[in-house]
């Protein structure tokens, strides 16, 4: 099928190939043979008068031209696919969509059981799968071809579009039988003296803690770093250390007859923002639209207190 003199099958080749940056991987999506693949890309270098994709050690890179064009095509395939009638329509209710999420440990904790409570309310056969947000997200040209959405930080520098979801502030955890603690609170000499366990969520990367603790010049002894903010109500309980965590995931993990106490910290509020991020070209499919709506409905729920 042509239209306007080109074919409308090199312009899904066009697509899948600046979306996989590597012409095997995208023969293989459109079950394509790999010299078929690279006739198509032969024919695209031609049209654009553009490499399109140029070597970088053993794989592929988008030339800076194809990084301009790849959400256009995205854009013109979806429109046209829906001009054309090639996409069903979305029925929430016998829809069995899988949507793809990435997040971390303390959003899931979260966010899973009022997101899937809001899913079953309209489309019991949706479902969700959710992989662990990773420190290689922030760059990753693929984290949103691969996901529907991620929920990140907001300010973090993750890729795509981005609307808020909640906001958490920080505090502190502690074995209730701590020497330091007096009449349920640490002073900031304390803050200086405590050991402390601490998240890790890659390389370079500087937390809001990180950065409120070193506005009060105090280098913090720490004694020992986790994966993320789950594992630390754990490692905490029976020991001097302390953490700070977010308010929400410590309630979740702390009771009046358990082992872990909150205590506010004497410094000045740090304020967590998590949002859902996206590709833009996902707000032209129904599908999507309806998602994040539930994903809008969440935040409201979430602000007034879940």
């Amino acid at each position: 099928m042509t239209l306007g003199g080109t074919d409308l099958n090199l312009l899904l080749s066009l697509k899948v190939l600046l979306e996989e940056g590597n012409v095997t991987r995208a023969g293989v999506r459109l079950e394509l043979s790999q010299p078929a693949m690279s006739a198509a890309l032969a024919r695209l270098r031609r049209r654009f008068d553009d490499e399109l994709l140029v070597r970088a050690g053993r794989d592929y890179e988008l030339t800076p031209f194809a990084k301009d064009l790849l959400p256009e095509v995205q854009h013109a395939v979806r429109l046209l696919g829906r001009a054309l009638h090639l996409e069903d329509e979305f029925d929430p209710a016998t829809s069995e969509r899988v949507f793809r999420l990435s997040m971390s440990d303390y959003a899931i904790a979260v966010v899973h059981e009022p997101l899937l409570r809001l899913l079953r309310a309209t489309a019991p056969g949706v479902r969700l799968t959710i992989s662990n947000l990773g420190p290689e997200s922030r760059s990753s040209e693929r984290v949103l071809l691969d996901h529907d959405a991620l929920i990140a930080p907001l300010g973090f520098g993750f890729p795509g579009d981005s609307r808020p979801l909640w906001k958490d502030r920080m505090v502190l955890i502690a074995d209730r039988a701590n020497a330091r603690l007096r009449d349920g609170a640490f002073t900031l000499d304390d803050l200086a003296e405590l050991a402390y366990a601490v998240p890790s969520f890659g390389p370079g990367v500087l937390t809001p803690a990180d950065r409120a603790f070193g506005e009060l010049g105090i280098d913090r002894r720490i004694a020992l770093q986790v994966a993320g903010f789950l594992p630390l109500p754990f490692v905490i309980a029976g020991t001097e250390m302390v953490a700070l965590v977010p308010e929400m995931l410590a309630r979740i993990h702390v009771r009046d007859d358990g082992p872990l106490v909150v205590v506010e910290p004497p410094m000045e509020e740090i304020v967590l923002a998590e949002g859902y991020w996206f590709a833009p070209d996902r707000l032209s499919d129904p599908a999507h639209l309806w998602f994040f709506d539930r994903l809008d409905e969440l935040a409201v729920e979430l602000a007034a207190g879940g």
